[in-house]
Order: structure tokens, then sequence, then C-alpha cells
């Protein structure tokens, strides 16, 4: 159970991906093996990525820190520059995301 008191200062994070047509395999590989890796990342109280049902070429991320700087911290992983910077966002056609504080 989370303690959603414990989210005041959190930091939430909300991306959507769009594969290349010829890459979605490849996207949806990377993510499955990222996925528990950065769910283990210190200052990370939730993770989950999605893959569209109808657009299985679409994903969603939904992302909370427990502050920016777990965020920051998140992004200089060896797993995220691997597998992230490395491998998934050469394979994208689309990349955008969003930042959101708990009011």
């Amino acid at each position: 159970m989370v303690d959603y008191r414990q989210l005041r200062n959190g930091l939430v994070v909300t991306a959507f991906w769009k594969a290349k047509p010829q890459e979605t395999e490849a996207v949806a590989g990377i993510l499955r093996k990222f996925m528990p890796k950065a769910q283990n990342d210190p200052g990370v109280q939730a993770f989950l990525i999605h893959q569209s049902k109808d657009e299985p070429s679409e994903f969603f991320f939904y992302e909370v820190f427990e502050d920016e700087d777990a965020f920051e911290a998140h992004q200089k992983t060896p797993h995220f520059k691997e597998m992230i910077a490395g491998e998934a966002l050469s394979k994208l056609a689309k990349r955008e995301r969003f930042q959101y504080v708990v009011i």
C-alpha cells in the first residue's frame, strides 16, 4: 500500500512513445527487460510501462519519484544508459515526456 503522504514532494513523469513500425517488437522487448530494473532504482515509488492494445507501437510510462534528484539519478543508471539511451531511443518515431508535482 502506498503511503500517499510520502508523495507530497514527489515528481510524476509520464512519457508517450511511438515505435517505428518495424521496431515495435524490439522496443517492447527492451522495455520488458528495463522495467524491473527501473522499479528497483533508489527513489522510485512507482514505475509502470504500458503497451496500447489498439496501437501496439504506442507505449505509455507512468513513473513516480521521491524527488527530482531521484529522477536524475534514474537517468544516470547503467541500465537507463544502455537500454533506453543506447538501444530504444533510436527505434522511436516519437517521444514525449511530461512532469507533474503532487498537489
